[in-house]
Protein backbone atom coordinates (compact mmCIF):
# COMPACT_ATOMS: atom_id res chain seq x y z
CA UNK A 1 0.00 0.00 0.00
CA UNK A 2 1.47 3.32 -1.01
CA UNK A 3 -0.18 6.10 -2.97
CA UNK A 4 3.30 7.34 -3.91
CA UNK A 5 3.29 4.69 -6.64
CA UNK A 6 0.35 6.44 -8.31
CA UNK A 7 2.21 9.71 -8.91
CA UNK A 8 3.18 8.84 -12.51
CA UNK A 9 -0.48 8.21 -13.36
CA UNK A 10 -1.96 11.52 -12.21
CA UNK A 11 0.06 13.88 -14.41
CA UNK A 12 -3.05 14.71 -16.42
CA UNK A 13 -4.79 16.01 -13.30
CA UNK A 14 -1.74 18.07 -12.37
CA UNK A 15 -1.34 19.86 -15.70
CA UNK A 16 -3.91 22.66 -15.15
CA UNK A 17 -2.41 23.51 -11.77
CA UNK A 18 1.19 23.24 -12.95
CA UNK A 19 0.43 25.43 -15.97
CA UNK A 20 -1.36 27.94 -13.76
CA UNK A 21 1.55 28.25 -11.36
CA UNK A 22 3.93 28.54 -14.29
CA UNK A 23 1.89 31.33 -15.90
CA UNK A 24 1.92 33.45 -12.74
CA UNK A 25 5.70 33.01 -12.39
CA UNK A 26 5.77 30.69 -9.38
CA UNK A 27 8.93 28.67 -8.85
CA UNK A 28 8.97 25.09 -7.53
CA UNK A 29 10.74 26.29 -4.37
CA UNK A 30 7.99 28.84 -3.76
CA UNK A 31 5.35 26.12 -4.12
CA UNK A 32 7.29 23.97 -1.64
CA UNK A 33 7.29 26.85 0.85
CA UNK A 34 3.54 27.37 0.40
CA UNK A 35 3.04 23.64 0.99
CA UNK A 36 5.00 24.02 4.23
CA UNK A 37 2.76 26.90 5.30
CA UNK A 38 -0.28 24.70 4.68
CA UNK A 39 1.20 22.21 7.16
CA UNK A 40 1.61 24.98 9.74
CA UNK A 41 -2.03 25.97 9.20
CA UNK A 42 -3.08 22.31 9.52
CA UNK A 43 -1.21 21.94 12.81
CA UNK A 44 -2.83 25.09 14.21
CA UNK A 45 -6.29 23.91 13.13
CA UNK A 46 -5.76 20.44 14.61
CA UNK A 47 -4.65 22.01 17.88
CA UNK A 48 -7.76 24.21 17.97
CA UNK A 49 -9.87 21.17 17.15
CA UNK A 50 -8.75 19.64 20.41
CA UNK A 51 -8.82 22.67 22.70
CA UNK A 52 -11.51 24.90 21.17
CA UNK A 53 -14.09 23.26 18.89
CA UNK A 54 -13.90 20.05 16.81
CA UNK A 55 -15.04 21.88 13.67
CA UNK A 56 -11.42 22.99 13.41
CA UNK A 57 -10.47 19.40 12.59
CA UNK A 58 -12.21 19.84 9.23
CA UNK A 59 -10.02 22.86 8.51
CA UNK A 60 -6.96 20.87 9.49
CA UNK A 61 -7.95 18.09 7.10
CA UNK A 62 -8.34 20.57 4.24
CA UNK A 63 -4.92 22.08 4.92
CA UNK A 64 -3.34 18.62 5.05
CA UNK A 65 -4.78 17.75 1.65
CA UNK A 66 -3.50 21.06 0.27
CA UNK A 67 -0.04 20.30 1.65
CA UNK A 68 -0.02 16.91 -0.06
CA UNK A 69 -1.35 18.29 -3.35
CA UNK A 70 1.22 21.10 -3.47
CA UNK A 71 3.95 18.61 -2.57
CA UNK A 72 3.15 16.77 -5.80
CA UNK A 73 2.86 19.93 -7.87
CA UNK A 74 6.27 21.38 -6.93
CA UNK A 75 8.10 18.45 -8.53
CA UNK A 76 5.93 18.54 -11.65
CA UNK A 77 6.50 22.29 -11.94
CA UNK A 78 10.27 21.79 -11.64
CA UNK A 79 10.17 19.32 -14.51
CA UNK A 80 8.03 21.62 -16.65
CA UNK A 81 10.34 24.58 -16.07
CA UNK A 82 13.39 22.32 -16.45
CA UNK A 83 14.86 23.58 -13.19
CA UNK A 84 14.90 20.32 -11.21
CA UNK A 85 17.99 20.33 -9.02
CA UNK A 86 19.55 18.66 -6.01
CA UNK A 87 19.08 21.89 -4.03
CA UNK A 88 15.37 21.96 -4.81
CA UNK A 89 15.05 18.30 -3.85
CA UNK A 90 16.82 19.02 -0.57
CA UNK A 91 14.50 21.93 0.21
CA UNK A 92 11.45 19.84 -0.61
CA UNK A 93 12.50 17.00 1.68
CA UNK A 94 13.46 19.29 4.56
CA UNK A 95 10.12 21.09 4.37
CA UNK A 96 8.27 17.75 4.13
CA UNK A 97 9.93 16.51 7.33
CA UNK A 98 9.12 19.73 9.17
CA UNK A 99 5.57 19.47 7.85
CA UNK A 100 5.24 15.91 9.16
CA UNK A 101 6.57 16.93 12.57
CA UNK A 102 4.43 20.02 12.99
CA UNK A 103 1.19 18.37 11.83
CA UNK A 104 1.62 15.48 14.26
CA UNK A 105 2.66 17.97 16.93
CA UNK A 106 -0.59 19.87 16.40
CA UNK A 107 -2.63 16.68 16.66
CA UNK A 108 -0.86 15.60 19.86
CA UNK A 109 -0.99 19.06 21.49
CA UNK A 110 -4.70 19.32 20.77
CA UNK A 111 -5.49 16.23 22.85
CA UNK A 112 -2.62 16.78 25.29
CA UNK A 113 -0.99 13.41 24.66
CA UNK A 114 2.66 14.14 24.05
CA UNK A 115 3.86 10.56 24.52
CA UNK A 116 1.68 9.38 21.66
CA UNK A 117 2.84 12.39 19.67
CA UNK A 118 6.48 11.45 20.29
CA UNK A 119 5.93 7.84 19.25
CA UNK A 120 4.02 8.90 16.14
CA UNK A 121 6.49 11.52 15.00
CA UNK A 122 9.50 9.24 15.46
CA UNK A 123 7.78 6.54 13.41
CA UNK A 124 6.99 9.00 10.63
CA UNK A 125 10.45 10.57 10.59
CA UNK A 126 12.21 7.19 10.62
CA UNK A 127 10.05 6.00 7.73
CA UNK A 128 11.18 8.96 5.64
CA UNK A 129 14.77 8.71 6.85
CA UNK A 130 15.10 5.07 5.81
CA UNK A 131 13.72 5.93 2.36
CA UNK A 132 16.36 8.58 1.72
CA UNK A 133 19.20 6.85 3.58
CA UNK A 134 18.94 3.95 1.15
CA UNK A 135 19.62 6.44 -1.61
CA UNK A 136 22.57 7.86 0.34
CA UNK A 137 24.27 4.45 0.36
CA UNK A 138 23.88 3.93 -3.37
CA UNK A 139 20.37 2.57 -3.90
CA UNK A 140 17.37 4.25 -5.44
CA UNK A 141 15.14 6.11 -3.02
CA UNK A 142 12.88 3.59 -1.25
CA UNK A 143 9.15 4.34 -1.16
CA UNK A 144 7.86 0.88 -0.25
CA UNK A 145 6.33 -0.48 2.91
CA UNK A 146 2.89 -0.37 4.45
CA UNK A 147 2.36 3.40 4.51
CA UNK A 148 4.18 6.09 2.56
CA UNK A 149 3.83 9.86 2.95
CA UNK A 150 0.95 10.15 0.49
CA UNK A 151 -0.95 7.39 2.33
CA UNK A 152 -0.23 9.04 5.65
CA UNK A 153 -1.53 12.44 4.55
CA UNK A 154 -4.65 10.85 3.08
CA UNK A 155 -5.35 8.99 6.34
CA UNK A 156 -4.73 12.08 8.48
CA UNK A 157 -7.05 14.11 6.26
CA UNK A 158 -9.83 11.51 6.32
CA UNK A 159 -9.63 11.14 10.10
CA UNK A 160 -9.62 14.92 10.42
CA UNK A 161 -12.92 15.11 8.52
CA UNK A 162 -14.40 12.32 10.65
CA UNK A 163 -13.20 13.77 13.96
CA UNK A 164 -15.86 16.49 13.88
CA UNK A 165 -19.01 14.38 13.49
CA UNK A 166 -17.53 11.58 15.58
CA UNK A 167 -16.07 13.75 18.34
CA UNK A 168 -17.73 11.71 21.09
CA UNK A 169 -16.25 8.38 20.01
CA UNK A 170 -14.17 6.88 22.81
CA UNK A 171 -12.48 3.49 22.51
CA UNK A 172 -10.34 2.35 25.44
CA UNK A 173 -9.98 5.94 26.59
CA UNK A 174 -8.90 7.34 23.22
CA UNK A 175 -10.84 9.32 20.65
CA UNK A 176 -10.27 9.24 16.88
CA UNK A 177 -7.26 11.56 17.07
CA UNK A 178 -5.65 9.47 19.78
CA UNK A 179 -6.11 6.31 17.73
CA UNK A 180 -4.76 8.13 14.68
CA UNK A 181 -1.56 8.82 16.62
CA UNK A 182 -1.39 5.17 17.71
CA UNK A 183 -1.77 4.12 14.08
CA UNK A 184 0.95 6.54 12.92
CA UNK A 185 3.29 5.31 15.64
CA UNK A 186 2.83 1.60 15.04
CA UNK A 187 2.61 1.64 11.26
CA UNK A 188 5.38 4.23 10.99
CA UNK A 189 7.90 2.09 12.84
CA UNK A 190 6.78 -1.04 10.99
CA UNK A 191 7.22 0.73 7.64
CA UNK A 192 10.64 2.01 8.72
CA UNK A 193 11.65 -1.56 9.62
CA UNK A 194 10.38 -2.84 6.27
CA UNK A 195 12.48 -0.27 4.42
CA UNK A 196 15.52 -1.05 6.54
CA UNK A 197 15.39 -4.81 5.93
CA UNK A 198 14.68 -4.30 2.23
CA UNK A 199 17.76 -2.07 1.88
CA UNK A 200 19.83 -4.40 4.08
CA UNK A 201 19.01 -7.39 1.91
CA UNK A 202 19.82 -5.49 -1.29
CA UNK A 203 23.12 -4.23 0.07
CA UNK A 204 24.19 -7.40 1.86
Amino acid sequence: MTLDKLRPYISGFLDPFVNGFDRVGMTPDAVSVIAGLMAVAAAAAFYLGGVAHPIWYVGGAIFVFLNGWLDIIDGALARKQEVASAAGDLLDHVLDRYADIIVIGGLAAGIGDYLLGFLAVTGVVMTSYLGTQAQAVGMDRVYGGLVGRADRLAIIGIVGFLAYPLETVDIAGLGLIGWLLVFLAVIGHITAAQRFFYAWNVLD
